[in-house]
């Protein structure tokens, strides 16, 4: 079953021309649990698609659905609540809150919905992301990768069926990449958790079930490909 259905996006940006054609009638559909890699040059549009789908932007044309919802037909006030219950978002900058504990940060979402953790949950994912002896630290007390793992976390957290990544490796060196993206891929297989990342880095690419490319607007489906065909 597709958690995921794309159909037929467009996005442009100014009219005449002047208009700049971000996406060009992508469709494209994920199936549950699948961990899908987005590859594309600087202003390709990936980074637009993901705001599609995360419904951080609007869509010029098409549709969205996520778990059979048509997710651009709600009002503002229902849409921001589903997307917090159903999307979980992993930044390259981590925007964590200063101020709060690495488990603050991670309960953020759910304290922000009224609703009670679930400690068992949260004592989990302090394992898997190796926080638990940093759960009462600062941001500014944690590394990259470790402030990089509270942000995975607090995107797992409220248990969303949609994960989307922008280049969550992008400020990291290789070994916290490497460990970024076996968590990532485990909350894929453990968790049935749904994920779309955007990387630049085309050996992680490789490492996703399947790969999409985006070119100029234009979304290519890669299937599931080697580094071969990616380099």
């Amino acid at each position: 079953m597709n958690l995921l259905e794309v159909k037929s996006v467009c996005k442009t940006y100014g009219t005449g021309e002047a208009a700049i054609h971000a996406l060009k009638n992508v469709s494209f559909s994920v199936p549950r649990g699948e961990f899908v890699a987005i590859v594309g040059e600087s202003g390709s549009g990936k980074s637009t698609l993901l705001h599609m789908i995360g419904a951080l932007d609007l869509p010029t044309g098409g549709k969205v659905f996520l778990d059979g919802k048509d997710i651009f037909s709600m009002d503002d006030h229902n849409l921001t609540i589903f997307r917090r219950r159903n999307i979980g978002f992993i930044f390259q900058a981590f925007h964590l809150i200063p101020e709060l504990t690495v488990e603050q940060n991670i309960l953020f979402p759910i304290l922000l919905d009224y609703k009670k953790p679930d400690k068992g949950y949260l004592e989990e994912l302090l394992t898997v992301l190796n926080l638990t002896e940093r759960r009462n630290h600062l941001p500014h007390a944690l590394s990259g990768g470790q402030q990089q793992r509270v942000a995975i976390g607090r995107a797992l957290i409220t248990r969303p069926a949609l994960i989307l990544a922008d280049e969550p490796t992008g400020n990291l060196d290789t070994q916290n990449s490497s460990e970024v993206i076996a968590l990532l891929k485990k909350a894929s297989r453990n968790y049935a958790q749904t994920i779309l990342m955007i990387t630049h880095n085309r050996s992680i690419a490789a490492s996703a079930d399947r790969v999409l490319n985006v070119s100029d607007g234009v979304l290519t489906d890669l299937g599931g490909v080697s580094n071969e065909k990616l380099s």
